[in-house]
């Protein structure tokens, strides 16, 4: 039987999804959960690998296991022997065929910016801080120039291990509420610190210090070089995979919306 989970956690206590040696992944905490609910080794495979400080809201698991059990018993039972900041929202039994990751049409994150002369308190490892007012109108100009499919070579880390680096970039949304940006990215996949790499120029533009089709020439240089410094990952948030709907998957968790 295979399983499918959706989880959702705060990434700051934790050294990213995969797992390691450690044992300090958000990927080993679940599989020792499940394992103790299952009585037995549970491996996951995942939609979306997130980095050291990264959220999920929905990042989706499958699992196949010989267990029969009612979806409400995986989500409790596994919930019970995970940690405060990581709890399973849903399960779903699936057909043999699905598979998180390369039956996933497209992939969602937020980074949510904190923008005020005073570092974020309550908020901290959870929001991304600029102390400069940003231009929304020239940062929605420089994102545009991102939209469709591209060599996103210079916003591709080093050691990412994507076989190519052109991806189909869907749709970037800005929002604001008080002192907080919400920045919305779709695309059929990104690349290691894809977005982390982007929101560092966006936010390079956001305070004039680059016009908005500096954008433009970053991209065509193909050079990580070229681009701004990796952005912070304390607000960047995985908000999930989207699916055929034949998967029965939900397309988004509760908490989707209660970001600021």
């Amino acid at each position: 039987m295979r399983v499918a989970l959706g989880i959702s956690y705060n990434g700051q206590a934790y050294q990213g999804w995969q797992s390691q040696s450690s044992g300090q992944t958000i990927q080993d905490k679940l599989e020792r959960a499940l394992g103790k609910f299952a009585a037995q080794r549970v491996s996951t495979v995942c939609a979306g690998r997130t980095d050291a400080g990264v959220h999920g809201i929905m990042q989706v698991v499958h699992f196949d296991t010989p267990l029969q059990r009612e979806t409400y018993s995986w989500v409790r039972g596994t919930n019970a022997n995970l940690p405060r900041d990581i709890a399973v929202q849903w399960a779903v039994i699936t057909p043999e065929s699905f598979h998180c990751r390369a039956c996933a049409s497209s992939r969602r994150y937020a980074y949510v910016l904190y923008e005020s002369q005073i570092r974020p308190s309550v908020d901290q490892g959870r929001v991304g801080w600029t102390f400069h007012t940003l231009d929304l109108a020239a940062m929605q100009e420089a994102a545009n120039i991102l939209l469709g499919e591209h060599d996103f070579t210079s916003f591709r880390a080093s050691q990412c291990q994507a076989l190519s680096p052109v991806k189909n970039m869907l749709e970037i949304a800005f929002s604001k509420r008080g002192s907080y940006w919400r920045i919305e990215f779709e695309a059929n996949a990104f690349l290691h610190h894809m977005i982390r790499n982007i929101m560092g120029c966006l936010v390079e533009i956001g305070k004039g210090r680059k016009p908005p089709q500096w954008m433009t020439e970053v991209l065509a240089a193909r050079d990580r070089r070229a681009a701004a410094p990796t952005f912070s990952p304390d607000g960047l948030y995985f908000l999930g995979p989207r699916y055929d709907a034949k998967w029965g998957i939900p397309d988004r968790a509760p908490a989707y919306d209660g970001l600021p």
